[in-house]
């Protein structure tokens, strides 16, 4: 989920994988407001407010730590839209791929008790492992799991989003996915290393690495309104429903259930309980005078392990900024002069933000029940700069008028794909030359079929929408409900275009931001 999120993405669902983190969006400049010497507290509920309002975010939860006390953990608005139970320090959220910090210190954990170390090669604990290359199969370590630098870039999430893959199908089948750069040299988001890292857990110690969150992280630390499955929210009261925008309009969606990347971003938690957590971190793997995990092994996962790409106005954007990194599980970077160590994440309706100021002795978390808002970091960024004492900037209409330019950007991109549309064209074949089985070596199969007299494409057997056409051979998804459908979104507006052979049958299917897939070859 920084700064962060797929800025184009929020505007085009099918590009929207909502496990969610992007690094940096550019932002012009803003206001900024001289703050008082005495409260930082003070003027905080009215920004809340406001840019609630201004976001159209239901609810949140805040909590801030200072020199190991808690001066504010409070909720805002309501759980659910339409439903009057309000937000407070004690509301569940899905946190997403804040859960990364969890796994690293899972393996942290492991190293403490010499069952492994950060550099062992990967293979070593999950036998029969495999990447594309060779020399990176034998070469990634525990440590590479961990800190995005594989190659394989911020791809393949569509074997876990929305499917029924379980955790190790996932693992097997991301060996077919080719690699967008070399490895270690540059930064690439990928949600699935973090998943192997969490299955060198059950690897290494025969527990399930949901168990040994559960009795090395969350017991200790008393996080006892905290889990790592939405299955689990069911024997909890005080649950926020996460939120989305369809039509203009903020909707109450269900849960998504990602037990199958879990790892990488399954945890739900309250603002209470993370209040715990950073306790932890910033008492250096210390909690209530005991020692859990040792400092300097904690620090490892704070250290740099690669570069990510800063952008020419991050100084504009962030005062005194110079450098952007990856440790394990976070996310490094200075800002006026101190460190912060910072993460985000999002999944589907929710997005959060965390992060701690070592040198202020300082921990600040937000958690949201929208996923159509940059409010998170606003409100961190807001919170940050009030306790250093430093002009406090309008993050939120700093943010809101990226946004503004980004759905300008998507309209923009948006009317010339409609100017390209070759108008009085016609498919090469009939409707139901189009209808087959289709694979792909990684992400399995898809299916076209004529319903109705319109034909619908099904991935994994999920349905994905209606295949209207767009021109030549080329049809576009449309998600609206159709027959008894209520259709996947993840493919939505995504251009699928067919490729004929000399016989004139189709030779291949090529599904915009997923793959290409081949028609099943059937025995005679």
């Amino acid at each position: 989920m920084k700064d962060l999120i797929l800025e184009e993405n929020m505007y085009k669902p099918a590009q929207r994988i909502v496990f969610i983190f992007w690094l940096v969006i550019a932002i012009l400049s803003g206001q900024c407001l001289l703050f008082s010497d005495t409260d930082p507290l003070e003027g905080l509920d009215e920004f809340i407010l406001k840019a609630m309002k201004d976001w159209d975010v239901p609810g949140l939860a805040v909590a801030i730590m200072k020199d190991g006390h808690v001066v504010l953990a409070k909720g805002y608005g309501v759980r659910e839209v339409g439903k009057n139970e309000p937000v407070n320090e004690q509301t569940i959220f899905a946190i997403g791929s804040n859960t990364k910090a969890f796994t690293a210190t899972a393996i942290a954990h492991l190293v403490q008790d010499k069952k492994l170390d950060w550099e062992d090669p990967a293979t070593k604990h999950l036998k029969g492992f495999q990447l594309y290359d060779p020399y990176v199969t034998r070469e990634l370590t525990v440590r590479d799991l961990l800190c995005h630098r594989s190659g394989l870039g911020r791809r393949g999430d569509a074997l876990w989003y929305g499917q029924d893959f379980g955790r190790d199908e996932i693992l097997y089948r991301i060996r077919f996915l080719k690699p967008n750069s070399s490895f270690r040299s540059k930064m690439g988001y990928q949600n699935i290393m973090f998943l192997a890292a969490g299955q060198v857990v059950p690897a290494v110690t025969g527990k399930s690495w949901d168990d040994f969150i559960k009795d090395r992280i969350f017991k200790p630390l008393a996080m006892n309104r905290s889990s790592t499955s939405t299955l689990d929210l069911a024997s909890f009261d005080n649950v926020a429903a996460p939120h989305t925008k369809k039509n203009g309009e903020v909707i109450a969606i269900p849960y998504r259930n990602i037990d199958n990347i879990a790892p990488a971003g399954s945890i739900n938690s309250s603002a209470a309980d993370m209040t715990h957590w950073h306790r932890f971190l910033l008492g250096k793997g210390q909690y209530e005078d005991k020692q859990i995990l040792d400092s300097a092994i904690l620090q490892e996962t704070f250290n740099p392990n690669i570069v990510m790409p800063a952008g020419p106005d991050r100084q504009k954007t962030y005062p005194g900024s110079h450098f952007i990194a990856y440790g394990m599980g976070w996310v490094l970077e200075d800002y006026r002069g101190r460190l912060i160590i910072w993460h985000n994440g999002g999944i589907d309706g929710m997005l959060s933000h965390q992060g701690i100021l070592p040198e202020e002795n300082l921990g600040v978390v937000v958690l949201t029940n929208s996923d159509r808002s940059r409010l998170d970091a606003a409100l961190f960024y807001r919170i940050v700069d009030a306790f250093l004492g430093d002009p406090i900037k309008d993050w939120s209409a700093e943010y809101m008028e990226q946004a503004k330019k980004g759905q300008e950007r998507f309209e923009k991109m948006q009317k010339e794909i409609e100017e390209s549309r070759v108008p009085d064209t016609k498919p090469s074949l009939d409707l139901e030359g189009y209808c087959s089985e289709y694979e792909h070596q990684m992400y399995g199969t898809a299916e076209v079929k004529m319903e109705e007299g319109k034909l619908v494409l099904f991935y994994n057997s999920k349905p994905m929408g209606v295949l209207d056409h767009w021109h030549f051979n080329t049809f576009r998804v449309n998600t609206a409900a159709f027959g008894s459908y209520e259709f996947h979104d993840i493919l939505d507006e995504s251009f699928v275009t067919f490729d004929l052979n000399a016989r004139g049958k189709i030779a291949e299917m090529h599904i915009e931001d997923l793959a290409v897939f081949k028609p099943v070859t059937k025995p005679q």
